[in-house]
């Protein structure tokens, strides 16, 4: 009996309270050099919050709208800026937004967070444009390397 030789799995670090805290702080950043006050969630691989900031100055349902965006990108290990067409009429996603216990939302913001190839978590940014959120959201992957 032959044995099927497997590379072995080397681990890959999570994303950290200190990961999360920066991407909020870039998205943050650069939500408000372009005048555009946000909400910013980070998710860890679980789904599990790891950050969270609402400017106080920013419509209520942001917070709601960043957190979406992360768990969308987060399940399907995609920009939510990339699904926008699946959800249309006719689209391979087009039952997906209400099928679930917990609604994923089809506008750009949100980006999955790799790190050696692997998903370790997911952030959403919700208040500007969707392709303004898209942008904060990518300059802050940017920061995170």
């Amino acid at each position: 009996m032959s044995r099927t030789a497997t590379a072995p799995r080397t681990a890959v670090a999570p994303l950290t309270t200190l990961d999360a805290e920066l991407l909020v702080a870039t998205a943050t950043a650069a939500a408000e050099a372009a005048g555009v006050t946000v909400s910013v969630t980070v998710l860890d691989a679980g789904g599990h919050p790891l950050a969270f900031r609402r400017d106080d100055r920013a419509v209520l349902i942001s917070g709601e709208t960043s957190t979406r965006k992360a768990f969308t990108a987060l399940q399907l290990n995609a920009p939510t800026a990339d699904l926008v067409d699946a959800v249309l009429p006719g689209g391979p996603f087009h039952t997906l937004p209400t099928a679930l216990d917990r609604p994923l939302l089809f506008i750009a913001g949100g980006l999955p967070v790799h790190r050696d190839g692997r998903l370790v978590g997911a952030i959403g940014v919700g208040g500007g444009a969707p392709e303004q959120d898209h942008g904060f959201a990518a300059e802050a992957l940017d920061a995170l390397g």
